[in-house]
């Protein structure tokens, strides 16, 4: 809570992501040597005075707050506390948190949106033919598997795709479907697969089209509207494999539930009773929605083929056995402002956030100039042909070239050698796929991080609200460990301050009404009373608690004790005995009780009014410190700027 306290006085979350103007930002005040800039000011005092706040301080007296906020950040930094590892911790996540909402790729990701939504509109079924590339590879496994589709090319513009791909397909499905993978839309496959499907006419077939696996073929035979969304229930009964006999048993299984159905048995039911998807057969057999290319050929085709909801099929089959199913709804394709926010995520969470990432990258080349040297990866991908990236040989030649580094590339005012590609290639040495994929995409990688954390650099110069923000985080976390350290916790814990600070301003602290101070001590039956009014009589009265609970509670508990300060309409039992007021009626569970302690007129010690007592000694630490603080540490305001704050 405390830490919420100092932040609400500095921070603000609302961000406007403008770029800023080039114009003068002349210091208004000095604080031990460091410039604090109008800007600044300005910026944290309209946050702290809009039309929103009630107690609105006027200039002056926000200057003087101001003073002191700054004076308390510089005893922070004086004391190293910006140094600890906890706040550089707590500091560089927010400032990295913060710099995403400033690092745009909105236009990137804009453009894929309206791409994806696009293609949806239209499905399309496809057939292809791959070339697998071994993995880990080597840039002569990429070129033969390259030499090889190539030649598949060229015959699949002269004959058969199907019985082409049968022949030659690496892809160990096509002795089932002949190289169809069936009706496609986006997100369906792999961005590279799609992006190629797409851009190839109805009845042709594709260039070389490389994905994670190997090269591909891709032949578009049929291209319609888009169907939209189904939802469906089913009862699936499953083909193990079983011989002539079992096969017919399942056959007819699903005949007589299908029979069933005709005669009016419930869906659902019969769902929950014999469906053996056990992922739907507990939800009456429903199944989420669903467009094309997301299920089996053979399933989707007869949920689409249902006309009227509450229709079932016929017992169809699949791979899996025999399936039952009955149309829940159809819906047809949205509209884009219906799927912005779905389409948004898809494209973030895909493989098309690689084409976000290249894009953005692509954009702060162009803003910083950004050059390479093409001989300097060379060395790095002829390593990794000799040596996969995970052996050991691999990593020690690494440390041979980041000896002597070369260029790779610079941008900006920024120039980045081998050596610096070689420690991040040695910290991210996992491999999946090719050698040469790896350096390519490590080195492409490598370029976008760096390019990231420029234009990180570069934030406060292009958004004043960032830099702001920036300060505030910054100057907030410093702000809560140094009130903690001289307020706060010292407060808490002082304990002969806060009796000294009582016992001076006794008097503040008079009540006006009287208080009962001690303990209601309440007892299951008469035996027990006797008990531990005895034990109370004998007992150290700090020792009265633990010797009541230890002697008297075992797995029952006999007795039970309340302790507090109570005044008048504080508690029934205390104005009943104490302050002589209306008779109670004993409690059920704990009948009996009696009372230790005493009546008094005002506080005795500070514990009596804690709370109150603490606050005000917290103010008292922090005038104090404050006033030390405009001793030690220099400060100036220059008025003539203040003149210039724009209030709002």
């Amino acid at each position: 809570m405390k830490k919420l306290i100092a932040f609400c006085f500095i921070l603000g979350f609302t961000t406007l992501l403008s770029a800023s103007n080039s114009t003068e930002d002349p210091t208004l005040m000095t604080i031990n040597g460091k410039n604090i800039s109008l800007s600044e000011f300005e910026y944290i005092y309209n946050k702290n005075n809009s039309n929103n706040v009630i107690d609105k301080k006027t200039l002056s007296e926000y200057v003087d707050l101001f003073v002191n906020f700054k004076l308390k950040v510089e005893d922070a930094i004086s004391q190293g506390l910006d140094t600890t590892a906890a706040f550089k911790s707590e500091f560089g996540m927010y400032r990295d948190q913060l710099a995403e909402q400033y690092l745009n790729t909105d236009k990137e990701v804009e453009s894929l949106v309206a791409e994806a939504y696009n293609r949806t509109k239209d499905e399309l079924k496809v057939m292809h033919l791959l070339v697998r590339i071994p993995e880990p590879g080597t840039s002569n496994d990429t070129l033969s598997a390259y030499n090889k589709i190539m030649s598949y090319y060229k015959r699949a513009l002269k004959e058969d795709f199907e019985k082409l791909a049968r022949e030659v397909s690496e892809d160990q499905s096509v002795v089932q479907n002949g190289g169809l993978v069936g009706w496609i839309s986006a997100f369906r496959t792999p961005y590279t697969f799609e992006t190629m499907a797409y851009n190839t006419p109805v009845g042709t077939v594709s260039k070389p089209v490389r994905t994670f696996i190997g090269y591909h073929l891709v032949k578009v035979v049929e291209k319609r509207p888009s169907q939209g969304e189904v939802k469906v229930a089913h009862i699936l009964l499953m083909d193990e494999n079983q011989d002539a006999n079992g096969t017919l048993d399942i056959k007819n299984r699903v005949d007589s539930i299908y029979n069933e159905l005709k005669a009016g048995a419930d869906f659902g039911e019969l769902a929950e009773k014999h469906s053996q998807d056990p992922g739907s057969a507990s939800n009456k057999g429903e199944l989420p929605w669903f467009g094309s290319g997301q299920m089996i050929p053979e399933f989707e085709k007869a949920s689409f083929e249902l006309k009227n909801k509450d229709d079932f099929s016929k017992p169809i089959k699949s791979q899996f056995g025999w399936h039952i199913i009955k149309l829940i709804g159809k819906k047809p394709l949205q509209s884009r402002e219906e799927l912005a926010e779905q389409l948004s995520n898809q494209v973030k969470q895909t493989d098309r956030k690689d084409k976000i990432n290249e894009q953005f990258a692509n954009r702060l080349k162009a803003e910083y100039n950004f050059s390479e040297t093409k001989e300097g990866l060379l060395v790095f991908q002829q390593l990794a042909e000799e040596n996969a990236p995970s052996d050991s040989l691999f990593k020690e030649k690494l440390k041979v070239i980041a000896a002597a580094p070369k260029t790779l590339f610079s941008y900006g005012n920024k120039t980045v050698n081998q050596a610096d590609f070689a420690d991040y290639l040695e910290k991210n040495s996992y491999l999946r796929g090719l050698r040469s994929d790896f350096i390519t995409s490590s080195y492409n990688n490598f370029v976008a991080k760096k390019l990231k954390e420029y234009e990180i650099s570069q934030l406060d110069k292009k958004y004043p609200d960032y830099k702001n923000l920036v300060q505030e985080y910054h100057d907030g976390i410093l702000l809560f460990e140094v009130m903690n350290q001289q307020v706060w916790d010292k407060a808490t814990k002082d304990t002969e301050g806060l009796t000294a600070f009582f016992n001076t301003n006794k008097a503040k602290y008079n009540w006006v009404k009287p208080h009962y101070k001690g303990r209601i001590i309440h007892a299951k039956d008469k035996r027990t009373l006797k008990l531990a009014k005895n034990i109370v009589k004998k007992a150290n009265n700090d020792s009265i608690d633990k010797y009541l609970h230890h002697r008297l509670n075992d797995s029952v508990q006999y007795v039970k004790i309340e302790k507090g300060l109570w005044s008048e309409g504080d508690n029934k039992i205390i104005d009943s005995q104490i302050f002589k007021k209306e008779k109670i009626t004993p409690a059920k569970e704990y009948p009996f009780f009696f009372l230790n302690g005493k009546k008094i007129n005002n506080p005795e010690t500070y514990l009596d009014v804690r709370g109150v007592v603490t606050s005000e000694y917290q103010d008292y630490l922090e005038k104090e410190w404050i006033q030390s603080l405009r001793s030690k540490y220099p400060y100036a305001v220059d008025d003539k700027i203040l003149q210039k704050v724009k209030t709002n």
